[in-house]
């Protein structure tokens, strides 16, 4: 598939990119798959509009751009293993992804990104937001960046994936058929706080409020005050941007420079996405 009339529109937020001149139903080529790695390490996150693609053409794109890691705690796509369903019921409360977070950090290996597809959409709300890794970090002080050069902070599953409640316990109505596997729940790993982006050489915040614990060597209490700074300060809106969802679209977001969350505003109504997470590499300061 040629890629001439392939072009990134940069939104008027924080971060991501509109591709346009792509149609992602066809056979997307290897050199295709390439040119969309190099934007997404530019801009953090690519948003499509008007495709219709299957989940055999949704895998096939993200073997383009870097192989499929396929979530343990998800339910999956009925057929398709790699492909994870993220999805909320008209009578559940809340919405998986609520909280600002990053996609696996928590391996040994995090993931490059994730590719979403829009399925069934509310009449209104369920936006997602994302937020720009390295314009958080460029913001920084000197003297904080200097601080923060060279630390490394614990992530896990332990604390999210392993306390949600299975069939028969309290609360478990709101996630069974959604997540599970809590006894898979036992990866922990310790990556930089500030990484080296595999893509742009770009220097972006490691940590997020969905997975991070604790700097290595601190404790739970040292480690707080500067990290919910540090959450504090990437929230900011000028280094977000807010995506609104509509039939057709496609959000590509690369895990290693930015956070997302999901908005839980349309309660009463279904919600249905397809996520694949693409597998990425060990990262480095």
């Amino acid at each position: 598939m040629g890629t001439s009339s392939l072009n990134f529109r940069a939104t008027k937020g924080g971060l991501g990119a509109f591709v346009e001149g792509v149609d992602l139903s066809a056979d997307v080529s290897n050199s295709l798959g390439q040119e969309l790695r190099q934007g997404l390490g530019e801009y953090g996150v690519l948003f499509f509009r008007d495709q219709d693609i299957s989940p055999e053409q949704h895998i096939g794109f993200a073997e383009r751009v870097g192989g499929v890691d396929i979530n343990r705690f998800f339910q999956p796509v009925a057929e398709h293993p790699q492909i994870a369903e993220v999805r909320k019921e008209p009578e559940q409360k809340m919405a998986v992804g609520e909280r600002w977070h990053t996609d696996h950090s928590y391996d040994l290996e995090p993931a490059l990104g994730s590719i979403l597809v829009a399925r069934e959409l509310p009449s209104r709300g369920g936006d997602t937001i994302f937020a720009n890794m390295y314009a958080a970090y460029e913001a920084l002080s000197d003297g904080l960046k200097a601080t923060l050069e060279g630390m490394q902070a614990e992530h896990s599953t332990r604390h999210n994936f392993a306390k949600v409640p299975k069939a028969g316990e309290p609360g478990a109505s709101e996630y069974v058929g959604r997540l599970g596997n809590q006894d898979l729940a036992v990866q922990d790993s310790v990556h930089p706080v500030v990484i080296k982006h595999p893509i742009s050489g770009r220097k972006a915040l490691y940590v997020n409020a969905g997975f991070t614990t604790r700097f290595a060597g601190w404790t739970d209490a040292e480690s707080k005050p500067l990290l919910d700074y540090l959450y504090a300060h990437a929230a900011q809106p000028e280094f977000t941007y807010r995506f609104e969802w509509e039939p057709g679209s496609i959000a590509f977001w690369d895990n290693r420079a930015t956070w997302h969350k999901a908005l839980n505003d349309y309660h009463g109504e279904r919600r249905l996405m397809h996520r694949i997470t693409v597998r990425g590499e060990g990262l480095s300061a």
